[in-house]
C-alpha cells in the first residue's frame, strides 16, 4: 500500500531540549512538547531547537522509503520481489509510475521545511539571547544542508515561508512562490555554508556534533552540482524556468574550482577526520561512528527514548533505521535436512528480510568486477549465509545440505559465488531442495547461485547497512527492532571524489591532488584487507599497487561515478550523482535481473524510461492542493511533465 503524506509550510516547531551529560559528551534527545515563540526567544528554546535539528535527521536517513527513492531506478538497484508500489513507481520500467501522489518522492518535501523554520529561528534569535556564533553556524549548516536536498530534488523551491525571504514564520501561509535555483543556491546554500566553514568548530562540541569539514564537504558538493546545472551538458529542463546565468557573474568553469579549491582546504585540514585503514572498518557494525564518517543519523540501543523508537520491534516507519531491511532477502526460507538452518538474527550479515530491494545483475559483474584485488564488494555484500541454528535452541550436531553433504554450525549453507564458475551449476527446479531454488556443485556442501542467476527473490544482502547490536547474548538478539546503528550521511572519503570530478571538468589543480591521485587515494585503501568478511577469516593483503595500476591515465566523469559506485554503493548517494551529472538516463537505462520466482535463473533485460523531465521530482499533491490560488497558479507550481 503506498503512504501519501500532505504537507504545507509549517510555522509551529517542535523542538528538542539538549542534554549534554557530563559522563558522555554526546547529543542525548528529550522530547518536547510544541513550545511558543516567546519560549523560542530564550537560549533554552535555541538549544532544543538546534537539537531538534540533529533529531529530524532519523526522519529521512534509514527511512527506508526515502532511501528507496535515492537507490531503486538507478544502475544500482531494482525492485525485489515483495515490493509494493513505493518501489515500483521508483524503478521507471513500466511496473508503476511516477506521480505527484508518490510517497517516496514527496518525503523531502514533507521533512524539510519544518527543519527550514526552526533554523531560520535560531539564526534570527541566537545572538539575541547570547548563543554562541558556533552554534548559531549549526543552524545555518542545517538550513543550506535542507535546501540543498529540495533543490537538487525538485529545482528551485521557496525561500519565502510567510515572513519574507528565510525569515522565521510564526504565521500559517497557504500560498507560495518558487525561488528559481540560482536564487536558492547563492541567497541560502552559499552563505549559509560558508558562514559554517568560517565559524563551525575543527572538532565537534560533542561526538556527533557539526564541524568545519561537514560544512566543507557540503559547500564543495554544492559548488560542484551548481556548476554541473549551469553547464547543462545535456539540456536537461529546470523549473522554475531561468536562463542558466549566475546572478554573481561567475560561470560552471570558476563554480568547478571553488569545489575543487574548498574540497583540498578540507583533505589539508581534517580535524579529527581520516581515512580508516581498511574499506572493512569503515562500515563495521562495531566500528560505527569511525573517524572517516563525518555526519550520520544516530541511534543507540541502550534506551527507547534517546533511540526514538522500539529496541525490540520496528513497525516500518521513521524514526527507525529500517533501510537495512529492503535489501535483505527471505534468507530464512533456507532448508538442510528440512530444518531451518539460517534463523533470523540481529547480526549484521542478516537482519529482518524484507525482499523490496536487489542489486542487478550489472552491479556484481561489472560494478564490482574487480573481487579479488578490490575488498569493496565483501565490504558490501552478505555472499555467504552461515548456518546459525544453535541460537535458536536446536541442538542438532549436523545436518545435510547440497548434495547430502553434512554441515556444522559456522558453516556455509549457501554462497553467492563473485564469479560464474567453470563447472556449470545445476539448478534444481522450482524451490528445491535448498527450498529457495539454488543449485549445487560436484563435492560443495553449500547451495550456490552464480551472478547470472541473480534474482529478484534471490540475492546477496547488504551487509554494510546489517543490523549490530551487543544485548543479544547467545540468542538470536532483537532482529524485528529496527537497527541501532548510525545512518551514515557525510564520510571524510567524499572530500577525494569531489576535488577528482571537479579536477576532470577542468579545475586547476593543487601539488599532489591530481585527479588520479586522488582517486588512487581511495582505490589504494580499497585494496587492502585484514579480514576476508564472507570467508570469515582474517586475510592480510595489500592489492594497493594493483589498485593503482589498473587506474586508467586518463580518468572520465563515467569512471569516477564507477568508482563512487563501488565506494558508496546503496548508501543513497546514487540519485543524486546522476542527476547531477546529467548520466542518469545514459548509465541506468536498462539492467539485467532473473525473475521472481524461485528457481529462475534465466536473466532478462529491462529498459527503464528515464525522460528529461523526470531529472526533477513532483511536487507532492498534498503541497499543492493545500494552498489556496487559483488552478492556473497551481498548475503553475507544479514540475513540468507532471501537470
Amino acid at each position: 500500500m503506498k503512504k501519501i503524506q500532505i504537507k504545507t509550510f509549517i510555522t509551529a516547531t517542535v523542538f528538542m531540549s539538549l542534554l549534554v551529560t557530563s559522563c558522555s559528551d554526546v547529543l542525548n534527545e528529550k522530547p518536547r512538547a510544541t513550545f511558543t515563540p516567546e519560549y523560542f526567544k530564550t537560549e533554552k528554546g535555541v538549544n532544543g531547537g538546534l537539537t531538534s535539528l540533529y533529531y529530524n535527521l532519523r526522519n529521512m536517513y534509514g527511512q527506508a522509503y526515502y532511501y528507496n527513492s535515492c537507490v531503486t531506478g538507478t544502475d544500482e538497484a531494482t525492485y525485489a520481489q515483495s515490493a509494493d508500489g513505493n518501489f515500483k513507481d521508483m524503478d521507471l520500467s513500466g511496473v508503476g509510475s511516477l506521480t505527484p501522489t508518490s510517497y517516496p518522492t514527496g518525503i523531502v518535501w514533507g521533512n524539510v521545511y519544518s527543519n527550514i523554520n526552526t533554523a531560520s529561528g535560531i539564526i534570527e534569535n541566537g545572538a539575541l539571547v547570547g548563543v554562541a556564533e558556533s552554534l548559531i553556524a549549526e543552524a545555518r549548516f542545517f538550513r543550506a544542508f535542507d535546501y540543498f536536498l529540495l533543490v537538487q530534488t525538485y529545482g528551485g523551491v521557496p525561500l519565502d515561508l510567510g515572513s519574507g525571504d528565510l525569515k522565521f514564520n510564526i504565521t500559517p501561509s497557504r500560498s507560495s512562490v518558487r525561488n528559481t535555483v540560482p536564487q536558492v543556491y547563492t541567497k541560502a546554500i552559499f552563505p549559509d555554508l560558508k558562514n559554517a566553514v568560517t565559524n563551525l568548530p575543527a572538532t565537534g562540541r560533542v561526538t556527533g556534533a557539526l564541524t568545519k569539514t561537514a560544512a566543507r564537504i557540503y559547500l564543495s558538493k554544492a559548488y560542484l552540482t551548481y556548476a554541473w546545472w549551469l553547464q547543462n551538458p545535456n539540456n536537461i529542463p529546470t523549473y522554475p524556468e531561468t536562463p542558466r546565468v549566475d546572478p554573481d557573474g561567475h560561470d560552471a568553469a570558476w563554480y568547478f574550482q571553488q569545489a575543487y579549491n574548498v574540497a583540498a582546504e578540507g583533505i589539508d585540514n581534517p580535524g579529527p577526520y581520516k581515512l580508516q585503514n581498511t574499506y572493512y572498518d569503515v562500515n563495521l557494525g562495531k566500528n560505527d561512528r569511525n573517524a572517516e564518517i563525518v555526519l550520520y543519523a544516530d541511534h543507540t540501543e541502550t534506551s527507547e527514548l534517546y533511540n526514538g523508537s522500539s529496541l525490540t520491534y520496528g513497525g516500518g516507519g521513521a524514526p527507525d533505521n529500517f533501510a537495512g531491511w529492503m535489501m535483505t532477502w527471505n534468507y530464512t526460507e533456507l532448508r538442510s535436512s528440512g530444518k531451518s538452518t539460517v534463523q533470523r538474527e540481529a547480526e549484521q550479515h542478516l537482519g529482518r528480510p524484507w525482499t523490496r530491494m536487489c542489486p542487478t545483475i550489472g552491479v556484481i559483474e561489472n560494478t564490482f568486477a574487480d573481487k579479488t584485488n578490490d575488498s569493496r564488494f565483501d565490504g558490501t555484500f552478505t555472499t555467504t549465509y552461515r548456518a546459525n541454528w544453535p541460537k535458536a535452541g536446536m541442538t542438532d550436531a549436523s545436518l545435510n545440505n547440497a548434495n547430502g553433504l553434512p554441515i556444522i554450525p559456522g558453516d556455509a549453507v549457501l554462497t553467492f559465488l563473485n564469479n560464474e564458475p567453470a563447472t556449470s551449476i545445476t539448478y534444481s527446479t522450482g524451490a528445491g531442495a535448498s527450498n529457495i531454488g539454488a543449485g549445487t556443485l560436484p563435492g560443495r556442501s553449500d547451495y550456490v547461485i552464480s551472478p547470472r542467476g541473480v534474482s529478484r527473490i534471490t540475492y546477496p544482502g547488504l551487509w554494510k547497512l546489517g543490523p549490530y547490536r551487543t544485548d543479544g547474548g547467545t540468542g538470536l538478539g532483537q532482529p524485528n527492532a529496527g537497527s541501532t546503528r548510525p545512518f551514515n550521511i557525510a564520510k571524510f572519503s567524499e572530500l577525494y571524489f569531489i576535488a577528482a570530478e571537479a579536477a576532470v571538468k577542468g579545475a586547476t589543480t593543487q601539488g599532489d591532488k591530481s585527479a588520479l591521485s586522488l582517486i588512487n587515494v581511495i582505490r589504494a585503501r580499497a585494496g587492502k584487507w585484514r579480514f576476508d568478511n564472507n570467508g570469515n577469516v582474517a586475510k592480510i593483503a595489500d592489492n594497493s599497487a594493483a589498485m593503482i595500476a589498473a587506474t586508467p591515465a586518463n580518468l572520465t566523469v563515467n569512471y569516477i561515478l564507477a568508482e563512487r559506485s563501488r565506494e558508496y554503493y546503496a548508501e543513497g548517494y546514487r540519485w543524486f550523482d546522476l542527476v547531477r551529472t546529467q548520466k542518469w538516463g545514459e548509465l541506468a537505462s536498462s539492467y539485467e535481473i532473473c525473475g521472481a520466482t524461485k528457481g529462475d535463473h534465466t536473466p532478462k533485460t529491462i529498459t527503464r524510461t528515464i525522460s528529461n523531465y523526470l531529472y526533477l521530482r513532483p511536487i507532492p499533491q498534498g503541497q499543492i492542493d493545500g494552498m489556496i490560488m487559483t488552478a492556473e497558479e497551481k498548475a503553475a507550481y507544479q514540475n513540468p511533465g507532471y501537470k
